[in-house]
């Protein structure tokens, strides 16, 4: 347990440093860290106690700047998609492997909720890898249907942030209303996940405590740090090497290798 807290520890700080420089969010680089220490939906429900808590910290920074119209209208939808997407990971998780076999000596399994999640890992991995989205001034229409996406990814596997950055990018806000709404958003996706997540949650709280504690802890450290460094780094290149990491613990994970 104590090294696999250091590991935790360290992968997470690095995680969290590096949402500074590759433009990927928390829940994307965190999942696959905890996916390496506990099954994929104890990662999922994990990564989703630390998304939620680093976000209520920005909450409390700038939730005043929320759009209450773009929450609603966004928001709703949104929940109904978590609710579903997270009904989805419960489901995936009680099905029977896909295949099993020998490498190295060792059996391995392919799961179905291994499989489905990781490819959205490297689906998600490769698009955020794209251009920003230029602001623009989409119909109202894409609020809902960029809710429901999103809030369907998010409690599914946790990648919301794509999606909803997309939908508040095009609809055309300000940089202030954009962070301060996709917070909100984001804190209630978080939390309509979880409980769904249920028991589940709690349990995998329980028996990992301790990992969870490290990784908020660490979160902050390496958000910290990466501050510090952000002048004095190259960011195209790390966003590319963070893209092919994902993609290549991705495929390990859908294999049944990690």
């Amino acid at each position: 347990m104590g090294m696999d807290i250091l590991l935790l520890g360290t992968a997470t700080a690095v995680a969290a440093g590096l949402t500074l420089f590759s433009g990927f969010g928390l829940g994307t680089l965190l999942l696959p860290v905890f996916a390496l220490f506990v099954p994929m939906p104890a990662a999922v429900a994990l990564t989703a106690v630390v998304h939620l808590l680093n976000n209520l910290f920005k909450l409390a920074l700038l939730g005043r700047h929320a759009d209450r119209r773009v929450v609603w209208r966004f928001g709703a939808p949104a929940l109904v998609g978590a609710w579903v997407g997270a009904r989805w990971l419960i489901a995936l998780d009680d099905l029977p492997a896909l295949a099993t076999y020998q490498l190295f000596g060792a059996a391995r399994e392919v799961l179905p909720v291994n499989a489905v999640v990781a490819g959205l890992m490297m689906v998600f991995a490769l698009a955020e890898l794209r251009p920003a989205a230029t602001p623009s001034t989409a119909g109202p229409w894409v609020l809902p249907l960029g809710g429901v996406v999103s809030g369907l990814f998010g409690g599914l596997s946790g990648h919301q942030g794509a999606f909803r950055s997309a939908a508040l990018a095009a609809y055309g806000v300000s940089k202030e209303t954009f962070l301060g709404t996709g917070i909100v958003i984001a804190c209630l996706v978080d939390t309509v996940r979880l409980t769904v997540y249920g028991g589940r949650v709690m349990t995998e709280v329980g028996a990992h405590g301790p990992l969870v504690a490290v990784a908020v802890a660490s979160a902050f450290g390496g958000v910290w740090v990466g501050a510090r460094l952000l002048p004095h780094v190259a960011m195209p290149a790390i966003r590319r090497l963070v893209a092919i990491g994902l993609i290549l613990i991705a495929v390990g994970l859908a294999g049944g290798w990690l």
